[in-house]
């Protein structure tokens, strides 16, 4: 008995040697330990984005924006628009009638990253302007952050327009793995420079998180096409799930592209309209090449292709939104109905066009399902998981949008007590088929493309808030429509159906209960490029104080309390203003 206790200690000995040796053959030095270690940390750490790889089915997801392309300015919507590859993409995928966005780039750009309405973000005023410190708030997370959790790779090229003054507001730190683009909203197509006011212009094209100095004379379009395709091109789509955003800054102003693309549209009249349309084939040339590339690479067969734009078009600057009512930056149907399709193999009924009514939140629920994530753990959702109304044609979930509530724009109104909503701030929402506008819509006019007027110059810009027109009534502040019935908004019911109207009141006071304060801080000096190297770059540390909680309050520019010098009386001044009331009213009465 003891003899053999002795020999099972002897072997017990020798295993427990041998895995020792073992061991220290595993760890040949301390820094391999180390190098171990950080990987099994990154493991951790990332667990969620790297478990989500073992999901089939996965589709790669293609989110083509177009900037100011208006509800005219697309093949399938008017044949003298050259646009041949959209018009397929659309036809053989699903054609979205119903489709809404908001009316100005930053609270589209914004509710499509985060599924939530402007009210929610505090961004109801206006855009983010390039010395504004604001951005898109730090606690709540975004589509290309949750879409990395379920194991994508996530890329952006193009347009941000989201704010950029601290690091922790740029698309690297929003979920993005790279970044190829422009910050700020509106950059020189060729030159890259972009101006915030006279003398506040700087260099404004970035690569990740680095100045992309250096690619001057090259033209957007192009050059995004091309950094969109060599993604493509160097990921592996076998490998793991894509998500491309090419945000292209085309069609917005300046008016610039190649002389080539102009040619075909050179019977038309208005040198505005022809430089536009140019615009919009070169964007078509681009999907062509995108879709060209997802075909070559691997990624066609299992992807989505969703085609939008952020807001509709501004005739004076040649885009149309006919027959749709007003433009850019009002909340009439011409500036916040979009274009919009989806193309995919992976639709179940395709070559349709679908009257589901949509909205831009909706993409974040809808996308993060198709990537098999769960949407209601991003808590405070406004948009809804429309896939199965997309693919399927089922009765879409939405029965309402908010378009917006701006508390700092009002129309001065005497305010009924009895009233449920204060029906002098600036406001739009449907529900079903109504649509309530309240205080100050925009300037509603219908401009068809033949009859563009020339008289505005540079002073024209809806984007911050300047309106020159007359208003259609200083005592006018309701509007209601049935918008299935009457999609032109030609026929005001308000008078005629007081319960509606006061029903749909009753829905804005119920959402403005909800909402956040305005944040619309005051510019900062420290923003201007010429003191970062002559490019437009974050200008506050992360290290400081000053996250977007810190500024209380609201600021409109415009509004201080000096007292304004009269100006000088100019006759031409007047007759100006004389031929463009006389010219608005002939397109509103007469058209």
């Amino acid at each position: 008995m003891k003899a053999a206790v002795a020999v099972a200690l002897a072997l017990l000995s020798v295993y427990l040697s041998l895995d020792r040796l073992s061991a220290q053959g595993a760890k040949p030095d301390p820094d391999q330990d180390q190098d171990q270690d950080r990987n099994q940390n990154d493991r951790n750490t990332h667990s969620d984005e790297t478990e989500p790889k073992k999901k089939k089915n996965q589709p790669h997801i293609i989110f083509i924006l177009t900037d100011d392309q208006g509800f005219n300015d697309v093949g399938y919507h008017n044949p003298t628009i050259k646009t041949p590859t959209l018009d397929k993409l659309a036809a053989e995928g699903v054609t979205l009638e119903n489709y809404y966005v908001q009316p100005i780039c930053t609270p589209s750009r914004s509710q499509l990253l985060t599924g939530r309405y402007q009210i929610h973000t505090g961004l109801q005023h206006s855009i983010i302007r390039p010395s504004q410190p604001s951005c898109l708030p730090s606690h709540m997370d975004t589509l290309p952050e949750r879409l990395r959790q379920a194991g994508y790779a996530t890329h952006m090229v193009g347009k941000w327009h989201l704010g950029f003054y601290r690091k922790a507001c740029l698309p690297t730190r929003k979920g993005f793995d790279s970044f190829f683009g422009s910050l700020t909203g509106s950059v020189d197509y060729y030159s890259y420079g972009s101006c915030d006011g006279p003398g506040l212009c700087g260099y404004d094209l970035h690569d990740d998180e680095g100045v992309a100095w250096g690619q001057e004379g090259k033209y957007s379009t192009t050059l995004f096409t091309q950094r969109a395709r060599k993604i493509l091109e160097s990921h592996d789509p076998t490998d793991r799930p894509l998500f491309l955003l090419l945000s292209l800054q085309a069609v917005h102003t300046p008016l610039q592209t190649p002389k080539s693309y102009i040619y075909p549209y050179r019977d038309m009249a208005n040198v505005a309209r022809r430089k536009f349309a140019a615009m919009v084939s070169t964007v078509d040339e681009a999907v062509r090449n995108v879709t060209y590339a997802l075909r070559k690479y691997g990624y066609y067969r299992n992807s989505v292709i969703i085609y939008s734009t952020d807001n509709g078009a501004q005739p004076f600057t040649g885009g149309s939104n006919w027959p749709l009512r007003g433009r850019k930056g009002t909340y009439w149907e011409g500036g916040v109905r979009g274009v919009a399709f989806v193309h995919s193999p992976l639709l179940r009924r395709r070559r349709r066009v679908s009257k589901a009514l949509l909205h831009i939140t909706d993409w974040f629920p809808t996308l993060v399902g198709l990537a098999g994530g769960n949407a209601s753990e991003s808590h405070g959702l406004d948009g809804f998981d429309v896939w199965p109304a997309i693919s399927e044609g089922r009765e879409s979930p939405r029965q309402e949008i908010l378009h917006n509530i701006d508390p700092l724009t009002h129309k001065q109104h005497r305010q009924s007590c009895s009233a449920p909503w204060d029906a002098s701030v600036q406001a739009a929402i449907r529900v079903g088929d109504w649509k309530l506008l309240t205080g100050d819509p925009g300037h509603g006019d219908w401009v068809p493309p033949q009859v563009l007027p020339t008289l505005p110059g540079r002073w024209w810009n809806l984007e911050r808030g300047v309106s020159l027109f007359p208003r259609t009534s200083t005592l006018k502040n309701v509007w209601l429509f049935n918008i299935t019935a009457d999609p032109c908004e030609r026929q005001d019911l308000a008078d005629r159906r007081p319960d509606v109207v006061r029903r749909l009141m009753d829905r804005l006071a119920s959402y403005n209960r909800t909402a956040v304060p305005v944040y619309f801080p005051p510019d900062d000096p420290r923003a201007d490029p010429s003191r970062h190297g002559g490019a437009w770059l974050p200008w506050v540390d992360d290290e400081e104080d000053e996250e977007e909680g810190k500024y209380h309050g609201v600021y409109k520019k415009g509004r201080s309390g000096k007292k304004k010098r009269k100006k000088p009386r100019c006759p031409l001044c007047k007759l100006k203003s004389f031929f463009l009331k006389l010219n608005t009213g002939m397109m509103s009465n007469r058209i």
